[in-house]
């Protein structure tokens, strides 16, 4: 009998399903998509039975194509976003959306509808704060909460359960109400390594009513990620095609699961970047270390004994698209690119490479085109939700080769909001040298160059590809009891790949230049808010 961890992830668009072998090799992989609904602006909402769904469909085809059978896989690992789902009795879904939809229950990490929650919970100027990096994001649970109290009442008062996404799917898997370390910590104001709940604190924002039956709707039960959760129960491993009684590990946040994928037995000195829809930074010290704007320190809500600091980018491959998807010629290139069997981001680095003969490197292609990438507001280290993007240099032109350039101008303002965050990290005492890439971002080589040119780190795309499911994985082999420790299972399970090292000399001086008026249109957004009376 094969001995195979399976690791689900569950992101904004689709559910992904991966199984892997004890030395980390993928053995069958498979994706089903999910719905997103879009009620208001701003607001970004899912169904949890329509991603239970995605869940079955996903595992259903990654044992098909591995050749396993159901007996294989000995350990299971969660992973999803940071999405606040919503039950009542009987774990029926409960609407959180303004259309009234029971079904729609899962408000999505990046809705920013708790903006104001999130503004007054920033006023209070409590201790926890100091936790989530000086300033509680609207894409954190505590503001989202508020916001339903505040505005669906009827739904708030119903509630049996307030849960993390990664945390829901192990219940949903499980029937135990264990919560994770990682989701609670990262998300939700828990002070895992000072007492855990604040009852204060949530009395001050005006969420006392929490605390009631010893925190029973938002997580009695807080464990380290890849303890035994619960075994599958008949009903889940009929739905998911498995074994009852299979292994579950207590659950992650997908982009702490990348990292887990990612950094191996050494951690020290790396970031993790996650690039999807939006980008995540992590990175680990032995000791605390607050910087301002960043999210953290969070310890062990990663890796057991390290404190964790994370930065992000609210929109990177969502703003690759929306730059594509809205020029002119957009639909042109992804008609072309069907045609062709490509994508349009490789069709665009092919136009590139073109402009750029007779160039001395092709980043000068943008050196008078500048994109200010906070078209969905500043995670960090800013960590402002109300900053928007900007674009200085635009032509009347309107051809692919101004689509081209676009895209390269974005591609380049990612990487500069990559290196802000890592200066930050920097001057809080973090050690960044080399960073450690992986998500559909990464699989772009112009994403990758530019990102090693522009932050002067060696980034190094690890052997699989699709770290976020072996994080995963891993901690269904820790939960199986088939690794002593998550660290031993990342030492065993974990492999470099191949290394781009940053161009340096010209292009360095570049970027530079870029860098600085990367950091005067943010001046210059605030200028322009304070000359028309705007609130920041």
């Amino acid at each position: 009998m094969s001995r195979a961890y399976l690791g689900i992830d569950v992101g904004t668009g689709s559910t992904r399903a991966g199984l892997f072998d004890a030395a980390g090799t993928m053995l069958g992989m498979h994706a089903s998509p999910i719905e997103v609904y879009r009620p208001a602006p701003d607001f970004v909402e899912h169904s949890s039975d329509d991603i239970w769904r995605a869940c079955g469909e996903a595992v259903h085809g990654a044992l098909a194509q591995s050749g396993l059978r159901a007996e294989d896989v000995v350990g299971v690992g969660f992973d999803a976003t940071c999405s606040l789902v919503v039950i009542g009795e009987g774990d029926a879904p409960i609407t959180v959306s303004p259309t009234g939809r029971d079904a729609q229950n899962v408000i999505v990490w990046m809705d920013h509808r708790a903006i104001d929650q999130a503004r007054r919970i920033n006023e209070t100027h409590h201790d926890v704060l100091q936790y989530v990096g000086g300033v509680i994001s609207p894409e954190m649970q505590m503001p989202k909460l508020l916001w339903l109290k505040e505005n669906l009442p009827s739904t708030f008062a119903r509630a049996k359960g307030f849960y993390d996404l990664p945390d829901f799917l192990v219940h949903r898997a499980t029937g135990s109400d264990v919560r994770s370390l990682c989701s609670t910590v990262c998300k939700w104001t828990y002070v895992g390594h000072a007492g855990g709940w604040d009852e204060g604190f949530l009395r001050l924002v005006g969420l006392g009513e929490l605390a009631r039956d010893g925190y029973a709707r938002i997580g009695a039960d807080v464990r380290p990620m890849g303890e035994r959760a619960g075994g599958l129960t008949v009903a889940a491993a009929r739905e998911l095609g498995l074994v009852a009684g299979t292994p579950v590990s207590v659950s992650i946040i997908d982009a702490h699961a990348g990292g887990l994928g990612l950094l191996g037995d050494r951690a020290l000195g790396r970031l993790a970047l996650i690039g999807g829809t939006s980008s995540c930074h992590m990175a680990v010290s032995r000791e605390r270390k607050n910087v301002p704007g960043v999210w953290g320190p969070y310890l062990s809500a990663m890796i057991p004994g390290m404190w964790l600091t994370e930065g992000g980018q609210s929109a990177t491959g969502a703003l690759i698209d929306h730059v594509i998807s809205s020029h002119a010629r957009g639909a042109d290139l992804e008609r072309e690119a069907r045609t062709r069997g490509t994508t349009v981001q490789a069709l665009l680095n092919e136009r590139l490479e073109a402009l750029a003969a007779g160039n001395p490197f092709p980043a000068m292609l943008a050196h008078d085109l500048h994109v200010l990438p906070d078209h969905h507001g500043n995670r960090s280290p800013r960590a402002d939700p109300t900053l928007r993007g900007m674009i200085s240099g635009l032509s009347l032109a309107s051809d692919v080769d101004a689509l081209a350039l676009l895209y390269l101008a974005t591609v380049q303002a990612i990487a500069h909001g990559a290196k802000h965050v890592i200066d930050a990290m920097r001057q809080g005492g973090i050690a960044i040298e080399t960073i450690v890439a992986c998500g559909g971002d990464t699989k772009n080589p112009l994403f990758v160059r530019e990102h090693a040119d522009v932050t002067g780190c060696s980034v190094m795309i690890p052997s699989e590809p699709e770290a976020v499911l072996l994080g995963s994985a891993i901690l269904g082999c820790v939960a199986a009891g088939d690794a002593p420790s998550v660290v031993a299972a990342m030492a065993t399970m974990d492999h470099a790949g191949a290394v781009v090292h940053p161009a340096g000399g010209d292009v360095a001086a570049y970027h530079a230049k870029k860098h600085a008026v990367f950091l005067r249109m943010y001046a210059d957004q605030m200028a322009y808010r304070a000359a028309m009376h705007l609130k920041t």
